[in-house]
């Protein structure tokens, strides 16, 4: 039986919507805070072809010599606004968890209004608790690039 879940985070960054966006855009900005703070995501191991149907990548790789792989597709990249992408592949995710993430990113009295929301395919309640608790500790880290 195929499990789904689905939750939403929303998150004020102090910093202008352009540079919210280029972090999520720019492997350069993207290497500085993707990832748990254990782990190094070395710039030269992502790929962020930021265009519908291109394709985003990133290693992340701990100090014991662990690595994962994060990878999907972009859907919709509508810059500096909206970004759509895959994590796996949703349309045929075999027995893994697959997900796609919307996030809207909006101008607020000079920051910036991040509306992240994720839809798994394949994912229980518990790896959709842990993806959440992630993405939270990937965005203190984006806050902290950013502002």
């Amino acid at each position: 039986m195929t499990q789904t879940a689905a939750y939403d985070l929303t998150r004020i960054f102090d910093a202008r919507r352009e540079l919210v966006w280029a972090a999520w855009t720019d492997p350069e900005r993207f290497s500085r805070w993707f990832g748990p703070r254990t782990m190094a995501t070395p710039v030269g191991r992502i790929t962020l072809d930021a265009r519908p149907g291109g394709i985003w990548r990133a290693s992340l790789v701990g100090d014991d010599g662990f690595e994962v792989t994060l990878d999907g597709t972009y859907r919709e990249v509508a810059e500096p606004e909206r970004l759509v992408f895959t994590t796996g592949d949703p349309d045929d995710p075999g027995d893994g968890p697959a997900s796609v993430v919307t996030i809207d990113f909006a101008e607020v009295g000079g920051k910036t209004e991040m509306r992240f929301h994720q839809y798994g395919v394949n994912t229980d309640p518990e790896h959709a608790e842990q993806a959440k608790a992630g993405w939270l500790e990937f965005f203190d880290r984006l806050a902290e690039h950013v502002e």
